[in-house]
């Protein structure tokens, strides 16, 4: 397990609502932040509650609050800004990407 504060930001919104959320549960404390393929754009975000870093895993911190990044997603988030956002069509976390060419009206899926 490698902690680094970068190659993907985690806002001070996004770190919050994490906490809040790991505070909750018994056993899953970090966030996996992973790529797949799919969606209606050809990749899509997945966020899933897990208890540990597997190894090679990249760990990002932010005031306590950890998420984890495998390294094949890594290569597509670089760069990226992972905010929460709490707006009128809902509440979600959303993903920045400068790399993503397209992405859908929800935000989950996007192309390079």
């Amino acid at each position: 397990m490698k902690i680094m504060s970068e190659p993907v930001t985690l806002t001070e919104r996004a770190a919050t609502r994490i906490a809040q959320i790991v505070a909750s549960e018994d056993k899953a404390r970090l966030l996996r932040v992973s790529v797949e393929g799919g969606g209606c754009s050809g990749f899509q975000y997945k966020f899933d509650l897990v208890p540990h870093a597997e190894p090679g895993d990249i760990v990002l911190e932010r005031s306590g609050a950890k998420i984890v990044i495998d390294s094949v997603s890594l290569g597509f988030l670089a760069g990226s800004e992972i905010d929460f956002v709490d707006d009128l069509i809902g509440a979600s976390f959303r993903i920045h990407n400068p790399k993503a060419t397209q992405s859908c009206g929800c935000g989950t899926s996007f192309s390079i």
